[in-house]
């Protein structure tokens, strides 16, 4: 069977942020179980640039491959079969922000109060409008607040949201006029210093925290992740090598790296997302390469049950 090309437009058209968090609940299912195995990113590094690569594989769905990128460019999955043949390379920067929203999703319906209903953002890009559609798919939202360094690229994400999502979505002054009183913290931006402030944050909050995929990257202030009753990270080797907002605090015994859980074991029931509704619990996502390959996985399968993509001479 020839492998398949699909194009970014091909992919957005067959996926859709629901389907997305019910295909990584099933995928971090999988990683509790077994079936399934996933490896830290990959930095290869040269002198204006580098090549990172992030392999996966998901027997219990006959799957396995990898996304690749380099500095700038678009990002690619290669999806092979676990057999060895390659099914289809997909275009997956449309893919990505689309999972790491969904994985966001599926974490804060595990770890939030579920009648959580105020959401405050840190950050408007790309990122920003799945991870805030992701947490509207798994909780009743009543209210949004948003902010940005750019306040004309705030009120046009405030404005779009709320057409998006059926919810009153407003600018706010300030990161902290945006977290005030939240009952679900988003922060995403590609900041080098803390933007969320652990006094900022009230009682029984949860923290999705999606920005910081470097050891020079931090979104969250020490303060923050003190006051984090439950850690729960993506992946414990990764968080280990790349999370910035957790490697200074475990320097300076904010916390032990022995209490921190991957998503897979709150996900697989092994450990409890949130214990009461007093506590204060922190997702913190770097991204894995088992999310790539399980939502390719499900776009490939729809592409050929509707004849989509240009199959390739190998």
């Amino acid at each position: 069977m020839p492998a398949l090309y699909l194009s970014e437009e091909q992919v957005v058209s067959l996926l859709d942020m629901g389907e997305c968090i019910r295909i990584l609940e099933e995928a971090f299912q999988a990683l509790a179980s077994g079936g399934a195995s996933n490896l830290p990113r990959q930095r290869v590094r040269v002198p204006g640039g580098g090549l990172q690569v992030m392999p996966a594989g998901y027997p219990a769905r006959g799957f396995m491959g990898y996304k690749a990128y380099t500095s700038g460019s678009r990002m690619r999955v290669f999806l092979y079969s676990t057999t060895g043949e390659l099914r289809a390379i997909l275009g997956a920067n449309a893919l990505g922000a689309v999972r790491t929203g969904a994985a966001s999703g599926l974490a804060t319906r595990h770890m939030a109060r579920p009648e959580s209903g105020i959401v405050g953002v840190i950050g408007t890009g790309t990122q920003a409008r799945t991870q805030l559609e992701a947490v509207c798919h798994v909780l009743q939202v009543r209210e949004v607040r948003a902010f940005s360094r750019d306040p004309e690229r705030c009120t046009a994400y405030a404005r779009e949201m709320s057409d998006k999502m059926g919810v009153a979505v407003a600018p706010a002054a300030s990161a902290e006029d945006a977290v005030r009183d939240a009952d679900v913290v988003i922060a995403i931006t590609n900041s080098r210093d803390p933007v969320l402030e652990g006094r900022w944050l009230v009682p029984g909050c949860h923290i999705n925290a999606a920005g910081s995929n470097s050891d020079d990257r931090r979104e969250l202030d020490e303060e923050a992740v003190r006051r984090s009753d439950v850690i729960v990270v993506d992946a414990l080797d990764q968080a280990r090598l790349e999370c910035g907002d957790l490697l200074a605090p475990a320097a300076q015994g904010a916390f032990r790296w022995e209490e921190v859980h991957p998503l897979a074991r709150v996900v697989g029931g092994h450990v409890p997302g949130r214990r009461s509704p007093a506590e204060i619990t922190l997702f913190e996502s770097q991204g894995l390469a088992i999310e790539d390959v399980a939502t390719a996985a499900w776009v490939y399968e729809r592409a050929r049950e509707r004849a989509l993509g240009v199959e390739l001479p190998f």
